[in-house]
């Protein structure tokens, strides 16, 4: 089970920041406010529940020690360790910045979110976290756990991309229908599939120190895409499935040089394949089309 966090703080700390961010960014504190925010609804679901600000909240699960006696072999006020206070302490955060946790995994907001939603999901075993992801889910029981704690944050962010697209997506038409007649039928039709709208996995080279692995949807709609390293990190060979893990050891994936050419090659449009060499602006207006396309599917 888990336990949603409860209390406020102004701890500072960081978070996920794909890649090599700017200088302007590395410099950002986590105590902002975050960049996207989700519109309010009529209609609540699990994830808007968690995200409540008073919620009321159970009675703690028993939290290990680990957790408040954490060690770390990077040095913690390093800006690239700004995950590591959200693995050892999420009841000190916000709702507005972890979402939900348990013994074994924190799930938050991407402090600079690359799409529509964009949520980390950090290990708290402190055998792990520091380590790489290709050496880290080397561990079977331990890759099994993780999938198993990313299926629910899945579950939970799919969700909320109902909540956020359904009252124009087509696809939802005959659900919405459904729900809103008078005698809503036992059995609502299925609606469009939200958990295949995200990709789930983790950066052949990530740019923060700890375990992490992203849910994000596919859109790619958001004003923290800045630059090409940002864009090609999710939409190339550098993004690693979870599923695809352990990668073979012959498996091209693994090479440094095959991923470095990954980040500079140029962009190509997630949704209709269509390319724009290295004219980001361009990307970036053809971008926003998509969004609205496929938002109404």
């Amino acid at each position: 089970m888990t336990t949603p966090k409860a209390g406020t703080t102004d701890q500072v700390a960081g978070v996920e920041k794909t890649l090599e961010e700017s200088k302007d960014d590395s410099k950002s504190l986590p105590s902002q406010t975050p960049s996207h925010k989700y519109p309010s609804s009529h209609k609540r679901n699990a994830f808007s529940e968690l995200m409540s600000s008073k919620p009321k909240q159970p009675k703690p699960e028993p939290q290990p020690k680990r957790a408040a006696q954490s060690t770390t072999r990077f040095n913690p006020h390093d800006p690239k360790s700004g995950l590591l206070p959200y693995i050892t302490s999420p009841e000190s955060f916000p709702s507005s910045r972890v979402i939900t946790y348990t013994a074994n995994t924190v799930l938050i907001h991407d402090l600079y979110p690359k799409a529509t939603i964009h949520l980390l999901l950090l290990p708290r075993d402190q055998t792990k976290y520091d380590l790489h992801p290709r050496d880290a889910f080397a561990d079977t029981p331990f890759l099994s756990l993780i999938r198993t704690e990313a299926a629910s944050a899945l579950q939970l962010a799919s969700s909320e991309l109902r909540r956020l697209l359904s009252p124009k997506s087509a696809l939802d038409g005959a659900r919405n229908a459904a729900m809103d007649s008078p005698a809503p039928p036992s059995t609502l039709p299925p609606g469009r599939d939200y958990a295949s709208e995200f990709r789930v996995g983790v950066h052949a080279h990530p740019s923060m120190n700890h375990l992490h692995v992203h849910i994000i949807s596919r859109d790619m709609h958001s004003p923290a895409l800045k630059h090409k390293k940002h864009y090609n990190s999710f939409n190339t060979d550098f993004f690693i499935p979870l599923a695809d893990l352990p990668l073979a050891e012959d498996d091209q994936r693994r090479s440094t040089s095959y991923q470095n050419a990954n980040l500079n090659k140029d962009f190509v449009c997630w949704k209709c394949g269509e390319g724009f060499g290295n004219k980001f602006a361009q990307l970036k207006r053809h971008l926003e089309i998509e969004y609205e396309d496929w938002r109404r599917e």
